[in-house]
């Protein structure tokens, strides 16, 4: 059978080390749990099952952990992590898996996945390609749910010079009534607006300010902060926010305090048959993230072969990955927040109330 690898990491270090070792994620604090992270080995989740694609295949899977969490990524030399990422391919390898996805942050560090794909024996991808194509069907989805014109509309990506930001910027450009771009460094948004002037006449700003996010009708997320960048001043009534950023680039105080906004999770699918992850890793059954999901599609395609790595994200594998997801029958989960279903209701109370404050 067909088969696949997967890793995760703790994001948030107690709740999440909690879902395997509940005692440890119980009592240990966050400043022990990122020392021990180094020296803990991979750990085996689960064994996933139940994956049937529309044309009757069918396809099985290991979850499998790298114990580092994201401070703790962002502060090791670059190789210790490589080391550390590689140990649990290994693992991978021992199992027999035939291809190895990179979960969260093991998917950014360093040179994105090129280093650990060179050093290990089965092809690796960072599931990137679908997450983009998923993150951009599912802002589409919201702002029309709200009744915004993306023709018109404003749309600011947030760490626009990153390998998601940057290829969502390249598909929306040309859909759109204006793109702002935010990131840090000034020189790589100059080069990345020069860029997109060559692809439309969309007119193109630039911004390390958040608040120009004032004036945007849609936000994404994706940059690679460890802490909540978005507050509540920062957003526009009536406006979205689809947050593919992990993790969350939307503070969830953002959800009480701003009623006439719509924040959804971005990247998130539901997998075609009855499948069994036999882990809580924070989705309802089904679901699972569009990196995930990449891989699965990859080994049910029968392409054992490195896919998406390195920063730059080819448009045409964006659109390859949708055309495959569409094959298989995953599809673009109902629109979720904070791992919460919204639902039509809440959408029309937050139209509403968008609507009433615009007036």
């Amino acid at each position: 059978m067909d088969n696949f690898a997967f890793i995760i990491h703790p994001i948030e270090p107690k709740k999440d080390v909690a879902r395997k070792f509940k005692l440890l994620g119980r009592y240990l604090h966050v400043s022990i749990i990122n020392f021990l992270s180094l020296y803990w080995p991979p750990v085996y989740l689960s064994h996933v099952t139940g994956i049937r694609s529309l044309n009757g295949r069918e396809l099985e899977g290991w979850l499998l952990a790298c114990p580092l969490t994201p401070a703790r990524m962002l502060s090791l030399p670059v190789e210790v992590v490589y080391r550390k990422i590689i140990e649990v391919g290994r693992l991978a390898e021992r199992l027999g898996a035939r291809i190895l996805g990179l979960g969260a942050f093991t998917s950014i560090v360093g040179d994105a996945g090129l280093t650990v794909a060179r050093r290990l024996d089965i092809p690796v991808t960072t599931g990137d390609s679908y997450t983009v194509a998923v993150t951009i069907e599912a802002a589409k989805m919201a702002a029309q749910r709200m009744g915004i014109d993306l023709g018109q509309a404003t749309v600011a990506i947030l760490g626009a010079t990153g390998a998601i930001g940057r290829v969502c910027a390249e598909l929306l450009i040309a859909e759109v009534g204006e793109i702002v771009l935010l990131a840090r460094r000034q020189s790589a948004l100059e080069e990345l607006k020069g860029y997109l002037a060559e692809r439309a006449s969309t007119p193109v700003a630039v911004s390390s300010d958040f608040d120009v996010l004032k004036r945007a009708d849609v936000v994404i997320g994706a940059s690679n902060s460890l802490d909540a960048l978005i507050k509540p001043n920062h957003l526009k009534s009536g406006a979205v926010v689809c947050d593919v950023a992990v993790p969350h680039d939307v503070g969830r105080c953002v959800l009480s305090a701003r009623k006439d906004v719509l924040v959804i999770d971005g990247g998130i699918v539901e997998v075609p048959g009855p499948v069994d992850f036999a882990f809580n890793f924070g989705l309802r059954p089904k679901l699972a993230y569009a990196c995930m999901a990449e891989t699965m599609l990859l080994a049910l395609e029968g392409r054992y072969e490195d896919y998406t790595l390195g920063r730059r994200i080819a448009l045409a594998k964006v659109q390859e990955m949708g055309q495959l997801a569409c094959k298989h029958g995953f599809k673009v989960a109902a629109l979720r927040s904070f791992e919460r279903t919204v639902t039509d209701k809440q959408i029309a109370m937050i139209r509403e109330l968008a609507q009433a404050r615009q007036r």
